[in-house]
């Protein structure tokens, strides 16, 4: 088994297509992307303050306003949610009696660091609901909270992005080509047993994948300032997540490298697979920008898990403990495609 896992690392790093796309591809994106620092998101999540009339005509308009994202739950949930960024402000409105006509309406914004970048287009967006209408008087008001850039939205979708790509297509593909050249027939007939045949080689390719994980969390941290809300204990719990999205992705490349009947298909299937979840799991943009309905679905596919637990632990500060929801959805994937893999897999 070591024999086999040493021999295909090797195979890996002497592949100058394996090290382009698994490790220098997407450090090409964290630099291109990484030149967005500055700019705001797509949407704009906001909540309004629970003590907010909600009889003012501003706030009806406002609730249906197509611009705005408007997030739910109980005052300290707001607030957790304002200091981590995930949301931009919590918007208060009040109708001043007897005030200056030209400012019948107060507009107050609770915003915090995490969440400055977004917060000229929330204006801006306020402004057009209010038909650019200046009798509205908006403030602000600055909570403490960490310093939230692109790069902390991007990594973790850069992560996630690698691994599934590099795990479906790397064990379809060598699988296959093993199972076609007769290599899995022949280490059939040696004395190996039959799991350090499929152990060895999947220990090569996690070797690699996460070789490839820790230069782009470092590479993000040292040249972009990806944040790691923990230091090092985020960076390994980082590590541990991808492992585990790892070994669930490569277990779909087992059940394509199984049904596959020639080569050519097996692109078909994993892009089949991967790139709806490219653009619905938060990989380039957040998925809040979805459709409230999608988004209850996509929340339960295996890179939205990955992505969003991500996410959890290196900006937010959160540990492995506090993204259980998401672990135990990759588990459950897991489960299910190891049973697939283990009926559809073949030896020739």
């Amino acid at each position: 088994m070591m024999a086999i896992t040493k021999a295909s690392l090797t195979g890996m790093f002497r592949s100058p297509q394996a090290v382009f796309f698994s490790l220098f591809f997407p450090i090409v994106l964290i630099v291109i992307f990484g030149a967005l620092s500055q700019r705001g998101g797509i949407s704009v999540d906001v909540a309004f303050d629970k003590n907010i009339d909600t009889s003012n005509l501003l706030y009806k308009n406002l609730r249906q306003y197509g611009g705005l994202h408007v997030e739910n739950g109980t005052e300290d949930e707001l607030e957790d949610k304002l200091k981590k960024g995930r949301i931009t402000a919590l918007i208060d409105i009040k109708n001043i009696p007897d005030s200056n006509p030209d400012h019948p309406y107060t507009i107050h914004l609770k915003t915090t660091s995490a969440s400055q970048k977004d917060l000229p287009i929330l204006k801006s967006i306020l402004q057009s609901a209010l038909n650019n209408n200046s009798r509205q008087l908006i403030t602000t008001e600055e909570v403490p909270g960490r310093t939230y850039t692109y790069i902390d939205f991007l990594l973790p979708g850069l992560i996630g992005f690698s691994l599934i790509g590099a795990a479906i297509f790397g064990v379809a593909f060598v699988f296959y080509s093993f199972r076609e050249t007769l290599v899995l027939k022949r280490m059939y007939s040696t004395p190996i047993k039959r799991a350090y045949i499929v152990i060895g080689e999947s220990i090569a390719r996690i070797i690699f994948q996460m070789l490839t994980a820790v230069v782009l969390i470092l590479f993000g941290t040292f040249f972009y300032h990806f944040t790691l809300a923990n230091g090092w204990v985020t960076f390994v719990e980082l590590l541990v997540l991808s492992f585990l999205g790892l070994v669930v992705f490569m277990g779909f490349g087992y059940i394509i490298s199984g049904i596959a009947k020639n080569q050519n298909v097996i692109p078909v299937y994993a892009n089949l697979f991967m790139f709806p979840q490219y653009f619905l799991s938060g990989t380039f943009f957040p998925n809040s920008a979805l459709p409230e309905g999608l988004q209850k679905v996509v929340k339960y596919l295996p890179l939205t898990a990955l992505n969003d637990s991500l996410r959890q632990i290196s900006f937010e500060g959160g540990h492995i403990w506090n993204v259980w929801p998401e672990i135990l959805i990759l588990l459950v994937w897991g489960i299910i495609v190891y049973f697939i893999a283990v009926k559809v897999f073949k030896w020739e």
